[in-house]
C-alpha cells in the first residue's frame, strides 16, 4: 500500500516537474521538481520494529491466560459441586466468584494491551479483555455449565473466543 502510494506521488510529481520546464533551458527552478522527489523516495523510513516489545507483551498474556484460566476452571468447578449439591446460596458465591475472575483476567490483559507497542497486538488484546469482561456479566454463559462435561465443552468453546483475536499475533 505504501508503495503504491509513493509510485503515484512520485508519478505526480514527475508530471508536474515535466510541465514546469517549458520555460527556458537555463533555469534552474524547473530541474528542482524532478529532484525532489528522489529526496522524498529515500527519506521514507521502515516500519518501527516492535519485535522486543512484543515478545515481552505476548509472554505476559501467555501467563495471564494460562494461570488465570485454570483459575477460573476451579472456580466453576466449585460452582458444579455446589449445584450437584443442591447448595443454591454457594452456587451463587462460587458464580460471583469466577465472574470477578473473568473481570480480573479481563483487567490485566486490558493492563498489557496498553503496554503493547505494535498496534495491531494493542487492539487484539483489547479486543480480548472485552470479551473476558462480557462474559463476566453474561447469566447464559453460567447456565450452560451444569456438569464438568457441560464445563469442558463451554470452556472449549468460550476459549477459542476470549483468545481468538490475540492467537495469530503472539505465536
Amino acid at each position: 500500500m505504501r508503495r503504491a502510494l509513493v509510485a503515484a506521488t512520485l508519478g505526480g510529481l514527475l508530471l508536474l516537474g515535466a510541465g514546469c520546464s517549458g520555460g527556458d533551458e537555463s533555469d534552474t527552478a524547473s530541474e528542482t521538481p524532478v529532484d525532489t522527489p528522489a529526496t522524498a523516495a529515500t527519506t521514507t523510513s521502515p516500519p518501527p520494529d516492535y519485535s522486543a516489545n512484543t515478545k515481552t507483551v505476548c509472554t505476559k498474556l501467555d501467563k495471564i491466560f494460562d494461570t488465570e484460566i485454570k483459575s477460573l476452571g476451579s472456580e466453576l468447578g466449585k460452582m458444579i459441586a455446589y449445584k450437584e449439591a443442591d447448595q443454591d446460596d454457594n452456587v451463587e458465591t462460587a458464580r460471583k466468584a469466577a465472574a470477578k475472575q473473568l473481570k480480573d483476567i479481563g483487567a490485566q490483559v486490558r493492563k498489557e494491551a496498553a503496554a503493547a507497542q505494535d498496534p495491531d497486538i494493542k487492539q487484539a488484546a483489547t479486543q480480548s479483555a472485552s470479551k473476558f469482561t462480557q462474559s463476566a456479566g453474561d447469566e447464559k454463559f453460567f447456565a450452560k455449565i451444569e456438569t464438568m462435561k457441560d464445563l469442558e465443552k463451554v470452556l472449549n468453546t468460550q476459549m477459542t473466543n476470549w483468545l481468538n483475536p490475540v492467537v495469530g499475533l503472539c505465536a
